[in-house]
């Protein structure tokens, strides 16, 4: 896919995507790369990965650097930020895309403490290297943000309660981020084609991706969605600080 945004109206800036080893990050951290941000590609435990993607960066000309942090240990996280302090001095660009919480052998709270706690933190610790007019972007899905009023897959409602408990507790920093000078959009869409979620959806709900192509009429793939998300980067923020992926209509009535 054609990358969204113009070459070089990103030149000068800073940005940091969590989890961007792979899937959506990863993509998400090429598009803002070619457009000219030096770019934090920030894994938990796939340094190989990282690497490969910052090798290609560099080799395009891009300006990259891999970061490994486990968004839910606090000490790493803050271990990160001071990584970026020390090689870039601030950051433009804050891409909060890390989400997890169907992975086996975790903690029963695995998936609140990654995506509600662990954001929270993320934002509030990069929060003093965030310039007046920087952005911090928000990635979630269509499930979790109506998760109050249109019920889910079973296999996914956890994952999706905790999201929307995350994108909760960010948006009542709203006051705060806006006070330094600093814009907070969330990107919302559906099911993703190619993501690690809707394989893990789809190995415990076979038909489940089928089912839900079927009632959207359309899924995004990685690129597409990706494409969206960096292009929260650039557009003016909604009022109601959501921009919407897709059509919502089977989420709205």
């Amino acid at each position: 896919m054609t990358n969204p945004l113009s070459p070089g109206s990103l030149a000068g800036k800073r940005a940091l995507i969590t989890g961007s080893s792979r899937g959506i990050g990863a993509q998400t951290a090429t598009y803002v790369a070619e457009a000219g941000a030096s770019v934090v590609v920030n894994y938990r435990s796939k340094a190989p990965r990282a690497d490969k993607l910052v090798s290609s960066l560099t080799a395009s000309g891009a300006t990259a650097i891999a970061v490994g942090a486990d968004l839910t240990d606090p000490a790493s996280v803050t271990a990160m930020f001071e990584r970026v302090r020390e090689e870039f001095g601030g950051l433009d660009l804050l891409f909060l895309n890390a989400s997890g919480g169907m992975e086996q052998g975790m903690a029963e709270d695995y998936a609140m403490q990654l995506n509600r706690d662990a954001q929270v933190n993320a934002l509030t610790t990069a929060l003093p290297l965030l310039a007046p007019g920087s952005r911090i972007v928000f990635v979630t899905s269509h499930q979790a943000h109506f998760i109050e009023t249109v019920e889910t897959m079973p296999e996914y409602e956890q994952v999706a309660r905790s999201k929307r408990a995350g994108e909760d507790a960010l948006r009542e920093l709203i006051p705060t981020i806006e006070a330094a000078g600093v814009e907070f959009v969330v990107v919302s869409g559906d099911m993703i084609e190619g993501t690690i979620t809707a394989t893990l959806l789809e190995r415990s709900n076979p038909g489940a991706l089928a089912t839900r192509k079927e009632a959207a009429g359309k899924l995004y793939d990685v690129a597409g969605f990706a494409a969206e998300v960096a292009l929260a980067a650039v557009e003016p923020v909604p009022a109601d600080h959501t921009r919407y992926v897709g059509d919502i209509s089977s989420f709205t009535g």
